[in-house]
């Protein structure tokens, strides 16, 4: 009785100290915690190869675990975004990922939910890293106008960075963006924008009217490769150029869903989202079909994003795909952080994160 009574008088004594020193105890943390955050960097952890994670899984619609569409790509050590939706900067940095260190954007097309975070990006990008350059961003015709729209925007806000820090964190040469345009490439055909240090990045057409231009991206380094569609309807083009890559990274939209979205929204008398609900179907790919495509391209798995609608119901994935499981087994839906490795000198295609 004697010792558990000793016993309990210590553990009261000791929890009174902890709650006493708290604010001690939580400052050592916390220290401790900034120390490896702040030096924390995704790339260095990767073994030389390609590498592909999303840091937004979703479309314009909210969700808890897809932000707008956003993929960063890594060959070797250099790093390259594809679109940039709500939230994926943001997302980069959950993920440890240099965002100072990324060296340029590649957009598929304008429609507002891959261009939002542009802004953002551009910005932490150049003074995360007091970049003396400012963000390449690579697209199709009408690049240039969205570049320039962005630019005017921020004048102001590179004028108060530079002013409050100077050219310690915010040189000028370093704010906004510079375009980079190119033109479509025709059916059949790609377009080579990067050719250098064993690293090729290609650009073909896909099909997403009345929305054009409109391309994807095809990454290749040193004999490994992953092709990202961009929205598009399933196309001949995207099989083609996607036959024997490691990694297909597919849009898809469910149209069960969007009917039952549809119709929810007819029954209750919203005729706004009952015609938008209508309306998407005719521009996007289905999970099945974007299966169709990873089969009969032979690809080496299959990773779904721009997931439409949103899955926010436990179970609700077996109604997106809809019975593409059955058509290609090697997939995965994603979601905000799930990341692929596909090492150089290898055939591995690994899931290094399944999310956020």
């Amino acid at each position: 009785m004697k010792k558990s009574t000793l016993i309990l008088a210590g553990i009261t004594v000791l929890a009174v100290l902890l709650y006493t020193q708290r604010a001690a105890l939580i400052e050592r943390l916390m220290a401790r915690g900034l120390e490896a955050r702040l030096s924390a960097n995704a790339l260095e952890e990767l073994e030389d190869g390609l590498h592909l994670a999303l840091c937004g899984a979703g479309g314009p619609m909210p969700a808890p675990n897809a932000s707008g569409p956003c993929v960063a790509v890594v060959a070797g050590n250099r790093l390259f975004i594809v679109d940039a939706g709500t939230d994926g900067l943001r997302n980069l940095g959950r993920m440890g990922y240099p965002t100072g260190g990324i060296e340029a954007v590649f957009l598929t097309h304008f429609h507002s939910d891959h261009i939002d975070g542009l802004g953002e990006l551009a910005t932490i990008r150049w003074v995360s890293a007091a970049n003396t350059t400012p963000l390449a961003v690579y697209g199709p015709q009408g690049v240039e106008q969205v570049v320039a729209g962005y630019n005017t925007s921020y004048a102001q806000d590179k004028v108060y960075r530079h002013d409050h820090h100077g050219d310690t964190v915010a040189p000028l040469s370093g704010a906004g963006m510079i375009a980079k345009p190119f033109t479509q490439p025709e059916l059949g055909e790609l377009a080579v924008l990067f050719d250098e240090d064993d690293l090729t990045i290609e650009a073909l057409a896909v099909d997403h009217k009345p929305i054009s231009p409109a391309v994807g991206y095809r990454f290749t380094y040193k004999g490994r490769s992953l092709l990202i569609t961009g929205d598009t309807v399933k196309l001949p083009n995207i099989e083609k150029f996607a036959t024997g890559v490691d990694l297909l990274v597919h849009e898809a939209l469910a149209p069960n869903l969007l009917n039952m979205m549809h119709d929810a929204a007819t029954k209750v008398g919203n005729d706004v989202l009952a015609k938008v609900a209508h309306d998407v179907l005719d521009y996007h790919a289905s999970p099945v079909e974007a299966a169709e495509t990873a089969r009969d391209a032979g690809v080496g798995h299959l990773l779904y994003y721009h997931i439409v609608p949103p899955l926010v119901i436990p179970g609700q994935e077996i109604l997106f795909l809809n019975g593409a499981q059955d058509i290609f087994s090697d997939y995965t839906v994603g979601q905000d952080g799930t990341a692929f490795s596909l090492p150089a000198g290898s055939d591995a295609i690994i899931q290094t994160s399944k999310g956020l």
